[in-house]
């Protein structure tokens, strides 16, 4: 299952230390995350968007600079199957940046996406009339119903105007399938697995099974 990331800020930081930890996380993960990974950020512009089909740790054109919020996603395809650059995460759909892990089995639901995730990220849209903490309330609800068995889904959604909402649900090894957070500074970060000791905030706390959020 894939890795992701979101940090957040309320003052603009280098995101290169992030990058590396991020990177050295899914180096060492336990399932291979090498199938390509991206990256989004905002400056003065908006969104930027990076994805590269290397994997993230032997990417030498990693993006660096200064900003106030990063997504990043390293891909495990499942069943290594569509390694192309087009389905690396972040996807973007004209207004929000989305990344997503999971294993969803026996998904019954017609949507339009290049990949599973894409589907799900368009599925949970449809329920909230543009509010998407209430579009991942009703839609991931509506999402279990029509799948056999998930084993785990977690997601983050974030806007130009900084907000992020996220959610995690997993049904089984919580020590690999859940999210963990971190907060300080006025920054706050949301990971599959907290940095690795060398690389950041050591202040990690587990994101409860189940929880939708905002910030």
């Amino acid at each position: 299952m894939c890795r992701i990331l979101c940090v957040r800020s309320d003052e603009p930081f280098d995101m290169e230390p992030h990058v590396a930890a991020f990177a050295r996380l899914a180096r060492e993960s336990r399932e291979y995350q090498g199938d390509g990974w991206g990256c989004a950020w905002i400056d003065a512009g908006g969104w930027r968007l990076y994805r590269n089909i290397a994997p993230v740790w032997e990417d030498a054109a990693a993006p660096s600079g200064r900003t106030m919020l990063l997504l990043a996603h390293a891909r495990s395809a499942y069943r290594g199957e569509g390694i192309r650059v087009e389905n690396n995460m972040p996807f973007f759909d004209g207004e929000r940046m989305f990344i997503f892990n999971g294993e969803l089995h026996g998904v019954r639901i017609k949507e339009r996406g290049r990949i599973g995730a894409e589907k799900v990220f368009n599925f949970v849209k449809r329920f909230g009339d543009g509010d998407m903490g209430r579009a991942l309330e009703r839609g991931l609800d509506a999402m279990e119903k029509r799948t056999r068995y998930v084993r785990a889904m977690n997601l983050i959604v974030a806007d130009a105007s900084r907000r992020v909402h996220f959610a995690t649900r997993f049904s089984e090894d919580p020590d690999y399938f859940r999210l963990h957070a971190a907060q300080g500074d006025g920054v706050r970060i949301l990971c599959s697995a907290p940095y690795p000791d060398s690389d950041g905030p050591q202040a990690w706390t587990p994101v409860a099974n189940g929880t939708i959020g905002t910030f």
